[in-house]
C-alpha cells in the first residue's frame, strides 16, 4: 500500500486545526480564504494547461476524441465536464467522453472502493477502444488512484496522448505522461477532502482545456459562442442577439437571417456579410474548416 500521509492533500491545515469548534461565519470564512489557492495553484500551472490543450485541440481536429478519467468527484468533474461540451460548442457528444470508476452509478453514489483497481482502469480504456488517434486525461486530486494511473497505461500502450491532472508534487514511482498539471492548492480545510480547493481546481482545468481547444477548433467568433444551432426558446433569442452583434442588425432583421438559416448562427452570419443561400454559406464554412473568421472575410 502506497504511504499517502506525505501527500499534499492529505496533510492538516494548521489556520483550520479549531474547526470543529469555529462559528458558522468562521468557517465560511477560512474556507473563502483557503479557496484563493485554487486559482492561484492553476495559475502556477497554466503553461502545462495551454499544453494540454493544444495536444486535445490536435487529436479532435484530426477526428480523434478527449476522455476523461477519474474516481470519486475527480470522476464527477470529468463526466461534468463532457457533458457541457455539446451545448457549449455543439459538439458531437461522442467527441468527449468521461468515465468514473464504478460507472454511471457512481455519478450520484459514493463507490469509493472501485477506484482502487488498475485492470478495471484498464479496461475502461478498453471498452472504448482507444487509438492513438485520442487524447485520454486522467484526473486524481490524491496523485495515486489505481483506476486512474491503469487507465492512463493502458491508453499510453494503444499509442494515445495522456494528460494527468493532480493536486500534489511527484511521488515515487509516478509515471510519466505526455503532459502533467499539478495545481498545489495546499492542505484541504477539512483534511484530505479533495472536493474542496482540489476540486475547484480540478473544474477550473477541465474548463480551461475543452474551452481553449474548442476554441482553436473554430468554435466562437471574438467571444460568442458562435457555433450555435438553436433548438429552443432560449437559444433562438441567443443566436439572435449574436446574430445582430455580429452583423450590425436590428433584431428584427437578425431573426430573419437565423430562420433562414434555420438556427443556425453561423450559417446566418455567412448569409449576412457574404449573400447567397443557407447552402452556399455552408460550403463556405466547411471549406474554412467552420471558422467564422476565415469564412467572413
Amino acid at each position: 500500500m502506497i504511504d499517502r500521509s506525505n501527500l499534499l492533500t492529505e496533510r492538516r491545515l494548521p489556520i483550520s486545526m479549531g474547526l470543529d469548534a469555529m462559528s458558522a461565519a468562521a468557517i465560511v470564512a477560512t474556507m473563502n480564504k483557503e479557496d484563493r489557492n485554487a486559482v492561484n495553484a492553476v495559475a502556477a500551472a497554466c503553461h502545462d494547461v495551454a499544453a494540454g490543450a493544444e495536444l486535445i485541440a490536435e487529436k479532435l481536429a484530426a477526428g480523434g476524441r478527449l476522455i476523461y478519467v477519474g474516481a470519486g468527484s475527480s470522476g464527477r468533474l470529468g463526466v461534468l465536464d463532457a457533458s457541457e461540451c455539446p451545448p457549449t460548442f455543439r459538439s458531437d457528444p461522442s467527441q468527449v467522453i468521461g468515465l468514473i470508476a464504478g460507472g454511471n452509478e457512481a455519478m450520484f453514489k459514493a463507490r469509493e472502493g472501485v477506484e482502487d483497481s488498475a485492470a478495471e482502469g484498464a479496461a475502461a480504456i478498453a471498452g472504448q477502444n482507444v487509438t492513438d488517434k485520442d487524447a485520454v486525461c486522467g484526473i486524481a486530486a490524491g496523485g495515486t488512484t489505481p483506476f486512474v494511473h491503469g487507465a492512463l497505461a493502458e491508453a499510453k500502450k494503444r499509442g494515445a496522448a495522456t494528460l494527468f491532472v493532480t493536486c500534489v508534487e511527484p511521488f515515487d514511482g509516478e509515471p510519466a505522461y505526455h503532459v502533467t498539471i499539478r495545481a498545489l492548492v495546499g492542505p484541504e480545510v477539512l483534511t484530505g477532502s479533495t472536493r474542496l480547493k482540489a476540486g475547484t481546481a480540478t473544474k477550473l482545468i477541465l474548463n480551461q482545456l475543452t474551452t481553449a481547444a474548442f476554441v482553436k477548433l473554430g468554435k466562437c467568433y471574438e467571444n460568442l459562442m458562435v457555433d450555435l444551432k438553436a433548438t429552443n426558446a432560449k437559444l433562438w433569442d441567443r443566436g439572435g442577439r449574436i446574430v445582430a452583434t455580429v452583423c450590425d442588425l436590428p433584431q428584427e432583421k437578425a431573426m430573419d437571417l437565423m430562420k433562414a438559416a434555420e438556427g443556425n448562427v453561423k450559417v446566418a452570419i455567412v448569409m449576412h456579410h457574404r449573400g447567397g443561400t443557407a447552402m452556399a454559406a455552408q460550403q463556405k464554412l466547411a471549406a474554412c474548416d467552420g471558422r467564422l473568421r476565415d469564412a467572413i472575410v
